[in-house]
C-alpha cells in the first residue's frame, strides 16, 4: 500500500492546467457553465477527493519507476482539458503525472495507454504538440465525447466489440508502440466500462476478457525491457 503525504501541490497542477481554472475550482468560484460541464456539484469534499486522486496517480508513477509496478484505483480523469473540466473529471491525473515526470527528469518519454471505453480527449489535446508524451486511446466510436480529439494513436471500436476482437487490436498496437517509442514508463488507464454489463459502455468484454487484457498489457512490458531498463507501468 502507498501512503500519501498530502494532496497534489498547486504548482504541479498548474504545469498542465490554467492557473485561473485551478484557483476557481479550489475556491468554489467556477461559473455555472463550468460546473455543468464537469457534471458534479462543488463541495469541500469534492476538492479534497480530486486533489488526492491526482496525487495518488503521481505517487504511483514515481513508485513504479523504482519498484516496477504500482496502481491507483482512482484516477483516469482523462476528459479534463487545460482550462476546463468535463465529463465528471476536474483535473487530468494522467496529464499532470506525465508532465511532472518529464519536468522532474524522472522520464524522458511517457506513453499514456488509455483503454477506457471513452476517448481520452483531454489528454490528447493537452499533449497534441508534446513529443515526450505519446497518447494512445482505444474507445467506442459512438460513445462520449462526441467531438473527438486527435491522439497520437486512436483505435475506434464499433458497438458490441467483444473479447476476441478487442484483444487482437490491443496486440496489434502495443508491442509495436513500445518498440517504436521505448518509453521510460507507461501510464495505463485500465477502464472497466468496456465490460458487457456496463449499460452505457456499448462494448461487450467479459470478466475473462478484462483479466486477459490487463494481464497482456503487464506481460508486454518486461518483453520490451531490452529496449530500456527503465520502462515501467503504472
Amino acid at each position: 500500500w502507498l501512503h500519501l503525504q498530502g494532496v497534489v501541490p498547486t504548482e504541479v497542477l498548474e504545469r498542465v492546467h490554467d492557473a485561473g481554472f485551478v484557483r476557481a475550482f479550489l475556491d468554489g468560484t467556477l461559473d455555472a457553465t463550468a460546473v455543468r460541464r464537469i457534471g458534479l456539484p462543488h463541495s469541500p469534499q469534492l476538492v479534497r477527493r480530486t486533489l488526492l486522486e491526482v496525487e495518488g496517480t503521481r505517487v504511483a508513477a514515481q513508485t513504479a519507476l523504482s519498484e516496477g509496478l504500482a496502481c491507483n484505483c482512482g484516477g483516469g480523469t482523462h476528459h479534463s482539458f487545460h482550462d476546463h473540466g468535463s465529463g465528471f473529471t476536474i483535473f487530468n491525473d494522467l496529464a499532470v503525472t506525465a508532465r511532472d515526470l518529464v519536468h522532474s527528469g524522472a522520464a524522458r518519454k511517457v506513453v499514456v495507454f488509455d483503454l477506457d471505453v471513452h476517448q481520452g480527449d483531454g489528454t490528447a489535446k493537452i499533449f497534441e504538440h508534446d513529443p515526450q508524451v505519446v497518447t494512445v486511446s482505444f474507445h467506442c466510436r459512438s460513445n462520449f465525447p462526441f467531438q473527438k480529439q486527435r491522439s497520437d494513436v486512436d483505435v475506434e471500436l464499433e458497438d458490441g466489440v467483444g473479447d476476441r476482437e478487442y484483444l487482437q487490436k490491443v496486440a496489434q498496437v502495443l508491442p509495436r508502440l513500445l518498440h517504436e517509442h521505448k518509453p521510460d514508463i507507461l501510464l495505463y488507464d485500465a477502464g472497466v466500462d468496456v465490460h458487457l454489463d456496463d449499460r452505457l459502455g456499448n462494448l461487450s468484454l467479459s470478466d475473462q476478457g478484462l483479466f486477459d487484457r490487463d494481464l497482456y498489457v503487464m506481460r508486454c512490458l518486461p518483453l520490451s525491457a531490452a529496449h530500456t531498463p527503465r520502462q515501467r507501468a503504472r
